[in-house]
């Protein structure tokens, strides 16, 4: 259960990474864009963990959610637009010739992987409101 929500909390600071970069104004927001990917990612991995799902070491989105489908049925669905976020995973750590990333679609990006964040954490609640308490 702590593990689980250490990676929830992974999530948490990551979104957290990528507001504090767009509140303070960059030439760039490609790091803001990876941040909602990672958060994004680190929320569904929290939740395949939980179920004891395996899963090998990916930064797919799309892979992750049919992965946890069995698991949370309609969440590919409801979550599906979130496999935009792949482009920033690994390519915008490097330089590439595709389009930047301005603030506005960083803000677009961190709210995408704010929403993966937010639902998973809703459907881990329960369990984690079983448990003890991490101190």
């Amino acid at each position: 259960m702590d593990y689980v929500r250490r990676w929830l909390a992974g999530a948490d600071t990551d979104l957290e990474a990528g507001e504090a970069i767009v509140e303070h104004g960059m030439r760039s927001y490609e790091t803001a864009s990876f941040h909602a990917q990672q958060a994004a990612e680190k929320a569904l991995k929290a939740l395949l963990i939980r179920h004891q799902v395996e899963f090998p070491k990916i930064h797919d989105l799309g892979e992750l959610l049919r992965l946890a489908e069995p698991i949370a049925a309609g969440i590919s669905k409801e979550l599906g637009d979130a496999q935009r976020l792949n482009r920033h995973a690994v390519d915008t750590r490097y330089p590439t010739s595709g389009p930047p990333v301005d603030r506005d679609q960083a803000r677009r990006d961190l709210t995408l992987g704010a929403r993966v964040r937010d639902y998973v954490r809703a459907l881990l609640q329960p369990y984690l409101d079983a448990g003890p308490r991490a101190s």
